[in-house]
């Protein structure tokens, strides 16, 4: 299986938000035998902790499914192995993620906006200019920016995946 991996600071608003639209996108792509999606932080300050209730009620107000159990956690040696492509929603929780992994998989990390064709391209200088929203210390509307934000790129994430699937 090739998995993908979001990754945030905490693992309970932005990452898990961004494996529940991208694994309904990879569903609708007939790729669900073929990829699988995870998510995890690059932090353990929410270890065990389930997904924010305001990114829940965002999730449900667009008919996501959310999933039965969700255990907020940091990445993992494990699944650090099994990741075949990191999707870290900002600049930082990047850095800090190269931090984690081999530098032979340094290749394999790219942000998750970076997919987005009609955003400009940036140097990894610039890489915070394309950061997806934090929605945290904000109100509903910011959970909605962030689940739009990561619905406009769902799809050429998946498109990109498809065409490694191929190679």
């Amino acid at each position: 299986m090739y998995t993908i991996m979001t990754v945030c600071t905490g693992n309970i608003c932005r990452s898990p938000m961004a494996e529940i639209v991208l694994r309904k996108y990879v569903e609708d792509a007939g790729l669900a035998d073929r990829v699988q999606v995870k998510s995890s932080a690059v932090s353990s300050e929410e270890h065990g902790n389930p997904i924010d209730r305001r990114a829940q009620r965002a999730l449900r107000a667009r008919g996501y499914e959310l999933p039965a159990h969700h255990f907020a956690h940091r990445i993992t040696r494990d699944e650090i192995d099994e990741t075949d492509l990191f999707l870290p929603m900002t600049a930082s929780h990047k850095s800090a993620l190269l931090r984690q992994i081999p530098s032979s998989d340094a290749s394999e990390v790219h942000m998750y906006r970076s997919f987005d064709p009609k955003l400009p391209a940036v140097s990894a200088a610039q890489e915070s200019r394309i950061d997806l929203v934090d929605p945290w210390y904000g109100g509903p509307e910011d959970f909605e920016i962030a689940l739009d934000q990561i619905e406009e790129v769902a799809p050429y994430i998946v498109d990109w995946v498809s065409t490694q699937l191929d190679e």
